[in-house]
């Protein structure tokens, strides 16, 4: 067992999602973690989905954390999906456990302030999908919002986007959760796609996961396989980019990222750029910065923490 005086306490927020899972076997096995709760919100496939998903995952990790479903549409729009990306079930591919627990009755925003509220110092926010559950919770108010050590979310990007020209996926399904959270005043750093694209599960990579011998290593290659397969469909990669690991390895260990502190702005109603994370790299702005911006990751140390993290692990955290 881990020793918690010596971890980040962390809750994940999280829409699985190929990508999603792999996150959440990595903050499962990091030491420098203590994962509290996980809570879902629908993105990659609808809240049912994901949640059914996030059980899934955490019985194949055996972790024993409540997991809660949250928002099954954003703010204020009509829900989009990635069936394109993440196939009908937002998480096809290899035949997974079946759940070995119910969900959480609370909904999600409760579980996470019941979380934060109990810790005896602030919690980490990790956030790997649309930001509405993380933009619910921060309207609790400032008892607990002051909870919330920080928010590290896998979202936007200071380039091209991938569900438009201009925008992320998780930033364009609820852009108006986005700017709540990007406005709120919490620590945030942001892994984007222009960082999280130097994560690319290439053959050696994955090569490496199959070498493990273990049924993580085994399922991890699986989902790449068809996550390689719709990503070079649709994007004409050969290796797909995991962007939502890129999120927790960042928490667990902040110099795997080079960033720059930078305002960034979400672009709410943009005919062509809903849901664009503008972000002012060279302060043309004159605003103050709201994040720290990745720009750069140790992509050997990355691949390292996430083949580590499907070995043989512990039961339980």
């Amino acid at each position: 067992m881990r020793d918690r005086r010596l971890t980040v306490p962390c809750v994940l927020d999280c829409d699985p999602g190929h990508d999603d899972a792999v996150a959440i076997l990595l903050a499962a096995a990091l030491p420098e973690l203590d994962l509290r709760a996980i809570t879902t919100v629908a993105g990659n496939g609808t809240l049912e989905r994901t949640s059914e998903n996030a059980l899934r995952v955490a019985t194949l990790a055996r972790l024993d954390v409540p997991i809660a479903a949250g928002a099954a549409a954003p703010l204020s729009r009509e829900l989009v999906t990635s069936p394109d990306i993440h196939g009908r079930t937002a998480l096809d591919g290899p035949a997974l456990p079946a759940p070995d627990r119910p969900l959480d009755p609370r909904p999600a925003v409760d579980l996470l302030a019941d979380v934060l509220l109990a810790a005896d110092e602030p919690v980490a926010v990790i956030a790997t999908g649309p930001l509405t559950n993380v933009a619910l919770l921060l309207r609790r108010g400032p008892e607990v919002r002051g909870r919330i050590r920080e928010i590290v979310l896998m979202g936007g990007s200071t380039g091209p986007g991938n569900v438009t020209p201009a925008a992320e996926f998780n930033i364009y399904v609820d852009p108006e959760a986005a700017d709540e959270v990007f406005a709120g005043g919490i620590p945030l750093r942001m892994a984007g796609l222009n960082l999280t694209h130097q994560a690319l599960a290439t053959d050696a990579v994955r090569a490496r996961m199959r070498a493990l011998g273990t049924e993580l290593g085994r399922i991890a290659d699986e989902w790449l396989d068809f996550f390689a397969g719709t990503y070079r469909s649709r994007f004409g990669l050969d290796g797909p980019p995991v962007h939502d690991p890129c999120a927790v390895a960042w928490l667990a260990h902040p110099d795997i990222v080079s960033s720059t502190r930078a305002f960034v702005a979400i672009e709410r109603d943009g005919r062509f750029t809903r849901g664009a994370t503008v972000v002012d790299l060279h302060d043309r702005l004159g605003r103050e910065p709201n994040a720290d911006v990745g720009l750069e990751l140790d992509v050997e140390r990355f691949w390292d923490l996430v083949i580590g993290a499907l070995g043989p692990q512990e039961k339980g955290v």
